[in-house]
């Protein structure tokens, strides 16, 4: 079978490797989608913080019921989509039913080889049944439920005022869901067709162009409160920093980027506005339903993510173009 591989940072390769063999409590999936997401491009890129060289690249996957063990509720073509958190269940975290931060965690394309490829065996548990759904939409629940699970820990709800900084996917992802709490959703990007995606497409209240007097700007714009609750998705170190800034006296600071780097904050200004700071990592199960529930029921627009798309044997010279800033790309999937 074919297989798309990065062998070193800008370098991505089709290779041949054999079809895998489902072993005990294993599912084996015909992956039809493969979502592009930020942590592929960072592969490439060679700035993951988790990651050897060379990595079989894919996480956020869709596909089809290949076989299944005896005994399975799954059966031969069902639609599924996959977590890609390979957990131990028997750590602490994952006895306290937090095994998107497992001790031992593998995630699929970067701990281990992923799944841009036509077939991958995979615990029975990380397959999650999507009845209802298209391909398209099953390869998108994985982002979506990282931002999902970053709003879960934030507390938002309908008395919040929410700003989320980067409007990348993952953002968009905590914007949705944002916005499915209730909460007052401000979206901070210095693309402004990001910005115009987010007010038109998923209903932002607000856009912010990220330029100079930005903090001017959100000052005014909140009649010197800022947010309840702040989460970043920028990627960036710097802006991860400055996002403290934003967080009004008593709010939450989420965490949703991960970078190569120390983040740093007045420990003065963090203790006089009573900062919560939380990291948020992969997603649970439990948000990956709430995602399911919230396509189903038409409150996530699938058509207009899914931006971008090509074939696997494209995909070594695509993703490095899709990666561009000017290239307008939303969501960019990988079709087999």
């Amino acid at each position: 079978m074919k297989a798309l591989r990065c062998d070193e940072p800008g370098r991505l390769t089709i290779i041949q490797r054999d079809v895998p063999s489902a072993g005990p409590g294993e599912v084996l999936v015909r992956i039809r989608r493969v979502g592009i997401c930020g942590t592929d491009y960072h592969i490439v890129q060679g700035n993951q913080p988790y990651l050897e060289y060379p990595r079989v690249i894919g996480h956020e996957l869709a596909g089809e019921i290949a076989e299944a063990p005896s005994g399975s509720s799954f059966k031969s073509g069902d639609i599924v989509c996959i977590e890609p958190y390979l957990y131990c269940g028997t750590c602490r975290a994952c006895r306290q039913g937090k095994t998107n931060c497992c001790q031992n965690l593998q995630v699929l394309g970067v701990h281990r080889d992923g799944g841009a490829c036509e077939y991958i065996a995979v615990p029975e548990r990380n397959v999650v049944p999507a009845t209802g759904l298209g391909l398209d939409e099953a390869a998108m629940v994985e982002f979506l439920a990282i931002g999902a699970h970053g709003v879960r820990r934030s507390g938002a709800g309908p008395a919040s005022r929410v700003a989320v900084v980067g409007a990348g996917p993952i953002g968009i992802a905590a914007a949705i869901f944002a916005k499915a709490r209730g909460a007052e959703v401000s979206v901070l990007d210095m693309n402004a067709r990001r910005l115009a995606f987010c007010r038109d497409e998923i209903g932002a209240d607000h856009v912010f162009e990220v330029s100079s007097g930005i903090d001017d700007r959100l000052k005014a714009a909140t009649d010197g409160d800022f947010f309840d609750v702040v989460i970043d998705a920028t990627g960036s170190p710097r802006a991860m920093m400055t996002g403290f800034s934003y967080v009004s006296h008593g709010g939450t600071y989420v965490l949703l980027s991960i970078v190569r780097a120390d983040i740093t904050f007045s420990d003065p200004e963090f203790h006089k506005r009573e900062t919560s700071l939380l990291g948020s990592r992969n997603a649970t199960r439990q948000d990956f339903e709430t995602v399911l529930e919230a396509i189903r029921s038409g409150k996530v627009p699938t058509a207009a993510l899914a931006s971008h798309r090509g074939g696997l044997d494209d995909a070594p010279g695509l993703i490095p173009m899709w990666s561009a800033p000017e290239a307008g790309v939303i969501k960019a999937l990988v079709e087999l």
